[in-house]
């Protein structure tokens, strides 16, 4: 009996040393679980800082290349308008940036700040009729594309010689672009809208 006594005290013993060593390994799994999980938020976060600039960057320069091809649809759509009372309708999708309408001095200016370098700061340069110019400013850089109609083109905003500035929206613009024939000077009047 007291053989027994002793074997069963042993065995209890053992298991609840069986039981203290699996709650160390439970624990043990657990912030081991805990610090591999922080370790690769750490690395994800690492991996984002770096990433997303570069992608912003060249989200930017798609920007500008769809604006420089909105901006020499307009060309083009000016430029074919022959004859008194033609008139056009253009989609214009803005994602970011502004496009102006200048009818004071009869130019279309698209403007967006960006952190890219679009072309060679403080410098002019010509990519077909749209003259581009990048400027440094503080925490970025203003990329401008401009084309000046002044020398053929007299333009109007809805009838007026106004700036009007239009500002990037989720649903496209519908820009209206009248032929409204030779000013006393001989310059073309187009009548530029929206709707």
């Amino acid at each position: 009996m007291i053989k027994r006594m002793r074997r069963n005290t042993r065995e209890l013993t053992q298991n609840q040393g069986r039981l203290k060593l699996r709650k160390h390994r439970s624990g043990q799994v657990w912030i081991e679980t805990v610090i591999y999980t922080l370790i690769a938020f750490v690395m994800i976060g690492l991996v984002l800082s770096y990433a997303r600039p570069k992608i912003e960057e060249l989200q930017d320069r798609a920007i500008l290349q769809q604006s420089t091809e909105m901006m020499k649809q307009i060309d083009s759509t000016i430029q074919s308008m022959a004859g008194a009372g033609n008139q056009r309708i253009l989609e214009l999708g803005i994602k970011d940036g502004t496009l102006k309408v200048d009818a004071v001095n009869n130019k279309m200016i698209f403007e967006l700040e960006t952190k890219s370098i679009y072309s060679e700061p403080g410098k002019q340069i010509s990519d077909g009729s749209i003259i581009v110019l990048t400027e440094k400013k503080t925490g970025g850089n203003l990329v401008t594309l401009t084309r000046d109609y002044s020398s053929n083109y007299d333009l109007k905003f809805e009838g007026r010689n106004e700036l009007k500035t239009i500002t990037k929206a989720s649903n496209p613009y519908k820009m209206s672009i009248l032929n409204e024939g030779e000013d006393a000077g001989g310059k073309i009047v187009m009548n530029i809208s929206l709707s």
